[in-house]
């Protein structure tokens, strides 16, 4: 072994153990907000929680709650020390991520002191500016599901480094297929894992072809279309197929229940055992890479039947019963929560002009599937309608935030609210009120581009990643007021232009603790590693 791989190994177990320190000994004692509770309520007795779930995540972090002993008190403590390993293990191998994309830069594994020193220096900088950044600290020390996600991110991303070593060598390609395997259990923990494929696809392209901006272009574009296939096709797909089986089965056939299922199983399972044995027999090494990828993925996402078994028990949670195929299938595709338009649809005042039927719900009843319920989906008027609608639901608390963040006026968008006798309605103050069952216009497309950058662009995305990249007013629950949750800098020139002259400023918010200030040196750091990246090694900057 080398110089390199050995204080390259050393290194990065130093990294993990400061990391698995710092967050064991600041991990929540119990339970945090939002989700925590149940998802520790769930693992610790199996049950079944909010869609999609994360049995995967459920199953380990019953293993840690099993430490807890007797004493119940520790069971929330337990399962948020399972977070804290696992973002321990992402720092690691972020660290190895980091040192292996700055040793392709020099080339070589013989290094002479100096750069050595550069490259294991360069892998601590980073990992440790990730350890205590603000988000992922957070997420690091409570029971969600957030920090088993990035560690699988960091996984894969290791992996198809260590393929990337290795490439065109006899077993170069079971990186590969672990690779694949991890997808397929991520799935049963979060599905922002799924957005490593295009970079992972990325790095295939670059190691095994010839680089040209076409080339790029259409693998960018494979990248997204095994994305989309994984989260569109496979993951709702497999299950909405078993679902016909299992109605014609049931139905058609006059077969008991689940008979449609063992069938659909076993069909599923024969064909992907064909296409492996039939790939390997005729030597086709590319097709049967591809066909033990795909059934790892399956494998993995099979963790999902421990949902369907643990809701058939009817624990006490057992949030929308997916206890049939079909429910399960509403379960995985969030049917609860509603639709959403992306690309085209309805503003936020546009008016219903009709219904129409869509999906239909089947329950059990004598032996047979009948439905019991179909979906309404409404119809809206054409001249509300949009491209990209990011304003959009009708709910009166959305549609204040909207008028807020987009400086729209009501008087712009609804007719006057009228008496019986047709008067204007005016509130205690003499202001004119507004219908908003009365539509005028619908919000134009600037105001739809403002509320994007202000609200979902501004105050969801780039308030956060300041925060660690720059600083923190503090942590209390900002709704785009001044006084709390915006990103700061340390410099006064700038943090006047983003939450006004604080000169005056009370001395339980100038001091507040959550209050951080980098003075933009992390983010600047960032910028030059960017561009140093950029320079240096333009095809790892863009699979980064």
């Amino acid at each position: 072994m080398n110089t390199f791989k050995l204080y390259n190994r050393i290194l990065g177990w130093v990294v993990f153990l400061i990391a698995a320190a710092t967050y064991i000994l600041t991990a929540e004692p119990s339970v945090s907000l939002w989700d925590c509770g149940e998802f520790i309520a769930s693992a610790y007795k199996l049950q079944v929680g909010h869609p999609p779930g994360a049995p995967l995540f459920m199953i380990i972090a019953r293993v840690f709650t099993l430490f807890a002993g007797s004493n119940v008190e520790n069971v929330a403590f337990m399962v948020n020390v399972m977070s804290a390993l696992a973002s321990a293990f992402t720092i690691m191998f972020l660290f190895w991520t980091i040192t292996h994309l700055a040793l392709k830069i020099t080339g070589k594994e013989e290094l002479p002191p100096y750069k050595l020193i550069g490259i294991l220096g360069s892998g601590l900088v980073g990992a440790l500016a990730y350890t205590f950044s603000d988000t992922f600290w957070f997420s690091a020390v409570e029971g969600e599901v957030y920090a088993m996600s990035s560690f699988f991110t960091a996984v894969v991303f290791w992996a198809i480094l260590k393929w990337e070593n290795i490439a065109g060598e006899k077993y170069a390609n079971r990186w590969l297929i672990l690779i694949a395997y991890l997808m397929g259990l991520s799935i049963g923990v979060h599905l922002l894992n799924l957005l490593a494929i295009p970079a992972i696809v990325l790095v295939i392209y670059f190691k095994q072809y010839k680089t040209t901006r076409n080339g790029v272009i259409l693998a960018l574009l494979l990248g997204g279309a095994i994305l989309g296939g994984v989260q569109y096709v496979i993951i709702p797909g497999l299950v909405w197929l078993g679902g016909i089986f299992e109605l014609l089965f049931v139905n058609q056939f006059g077969l008991p229940y689940k008979s449609g299922i063992l069938f659909y199983a076993a069909l599923v399972i024969g064909s992907l055992a064909y296409g492996i044995y039939i790939t390997q027999k005729k030597g086709q090494v590319i097709m049967n890479t591809a066909w033990l990828m795909l059934t790892v993925i399956i494998i993995g996402y099979s963790s999902y039947s421990m949902i369907v078994i643990r809701s058939l028990a009817n624990p006490p949670m057992d949030e929308n019963s997916p206890d049939t195929i079909f429910k399960l299938q509403s379960y995985l595709n969030r049917e609860q929560y509603g639709d959403r338009p992306l690309l085209k649809g309805q503003m936020f005042n546009a008016p219903v002009t009709g219904f129409k039927d869509g999906k239909k719900y089947y329950s059990q009843r004598n032996g047979r599937y009948e439905v019991t319920n179909i979906k309404t989906i409404y119809e809206y008027d054409d001249k509300y309608t949009s491209l990209f609608p990011r304003m959009w639901s009708p709910d009166n608390n959305h549609v204040n935030e909207y008028l807020t963040w987009a400086n729209l006026k009501e008087k712009d968008l609804y007719h006057a609210r009228l008496d019986a006798e047709g008067n204007p309605v005016r509130d205690r103050n003499g202001n004119p009120q507004y219908d908003r069952n009365r539509p005028k216009q619908k919000p134009s497309m600037a105001s739809n581009i403002r509320y994007l950058i202000k609200y979902q662009l501004g105050h969801m995305y780039f308030r956060y990643f300041m925060w660690n990249f720059s600083g923190r007013q503090n942590d209390v629950q900002g709704h785009g007021e001044m006084l709390n949750g915006n990103w700061i800098t340390g410099i006064q020139a700038f943090d006047n232009a983003i939450i006004g002259k604080g000169k005056n400023m009370p001395e339980e918010i100038k001091n507040h603790k959550a209050r951080n200030r980098y003075f933009l040196l992390p983010f600047i750091l960032g910028m030059f590693g960017l561009l140093f990246h950029y320079s240096a090694h333009n095809k790892d900057f863009w699979v980064v």
